[in-house]
């Protein structure tokens, strides 16, 4: 096997862990890290048994609740049968002296990511073919039963907007390391501006983007990663974290789609991604698409605060967590936008 650089734990110590807690492990092992993922690192794992990835919790002091691999765990061990492609979770470890933190094994995917939502090297139909594929699979999730899979106490039912907003707003203040007046106002704006809970719950991935989508080499999607962010919550959660996409900056560290002309490069627009949803689930967002879209940016600009506050304490897992962290005062000045414009 060729050397990787070293991942930052006993590759040894893990290999024998594995061996005693995996059926068919074996040792010795290599671990590279994965590019990208701003919060829980991920390896590839190459033994004399095969290819694995492990995903871990960062090293040092973490916010309460964040950094969940318990979790991510338990909703790949659900959905594994599922009409949701998911990686095969092989075992997780909770003791944080093997390997330093929690972390988990689950079997490789050999797939392929798309770091560029604007899908530089596809033909027009391809990546139609891609955003629409993308949308299936949110019908799926919307379709999936949570107490038939397992998963039915798996986050609390009913105003998922609302606590999401206190939840966020509290995890932003916990990470704040300058005033974002943008922020303050939707922190102050949201909570009455959110839709009345219908009841409708679903399994809520939370950051569900092209990049958190592995794909073969003929554009079938193989699996759907990053379950960090789950919960229970509302069937429209996933749609317009999605339709973020199509509004985000084009810029190396967010690379959104704003300012390109999807037409020509065969990018379905807003409204037909919501038609082609709601044509097969029955619902619509109607008026209420503005907070969708604006609760979002809030959220992700939470998100990307955080990522800010753990590059500052040198704990970040990636090398672009600066960078990214500098984009939340952007990115909530977009959700205030979409928020206050004129209906």
């Amino acid at each position: 096997m060729t050397q990787a650089p070293h991942p930052g734990f006993d590759t040894d110590a893990l290999a024998v862990y594995l061996q005693q807690h995996v059926d068919g492990f074996r040792g010795p092992l290599d671990a590279l890290k994965f590019k990208g993922g701003q919060s829980n690192p991920t390896y590839r794992i190459d033994a004399a048994s095969g290819c694995y990835v492990l995903r871990r919790k960062p090293p040092g002091k973490l916010l309460a609740s964040a950094h969940a691999v318990d979790r991510e765990y338990r909703v790949l061990r659900a959905l594994r049968h599922s009409a949701v492609p998911v990686a095969h979770p092989l075992h997780l470890c909770e003791d944080d002296s093997v390997i330093g933190s929690a972390f988990y094994l689950m079997s490789y995917v050999p797939g392929r990511v798309h770091w560029d939502p604007s899908l530089p090297d596809f033909a027009p139909a391809q990546r139609k073919a891609v955003y629409h594929a993308a949308v299936d699979t949110l019908v799926e999730l919307v379709r999936l039963d949570p107490t038939a899979v397992g998963l039915g106490d798996y986050g609390r039912p009913g105003n998922y907007f609302a606590r999401q907003i206190a939840r966020w707003s509290e995890q932003y203040r916990a990470s704040e390391t300058e005033t974002i007046p943008a922020m303050d106002r939707l922190i102050a704006t949201l909570p009455s501006t959110a839709p009345a809970d219908d009841g409708r719950v679903a399994l809520v991935h939370g950051d569900f983007r092209l990049d958190n989508l592995m794909w073969s080499e003929q554009q079938e999607l193989l699996a759907v990663v990053d379950w960090e962010l789950s919960t229970l919550g509302h069937p429209l959660a996933d749609l317009g974290y999605f339709c973020m996409a199509l509004r985000l900056p084009r810029n190396p560290v967010l690379p959104g789609l704003a300012g390109l002309d999807r037409a020509t490069l065969g990018i379905p627009e807003e409204a037909a991604l919501l038609s082609r949803f709601g044509d097969a689930t029955g619902l619509d967002p109607g008026s209420a698409w503005p907070f969708h879209l604006a609760f979002h940016f809030f959220r992700l600009a939470a998100i990307a605060q955080g990522v800010m506050k753990r590059a500052l304490q040198g704990n970040a897992s990636s090398e672009q967590a600066l960078a990214a962290g500098r984009m939340a005062g952007t990115i909530a000045q977009m959700g205030w936008d979409v928020l206050d414009a004129p209906a």
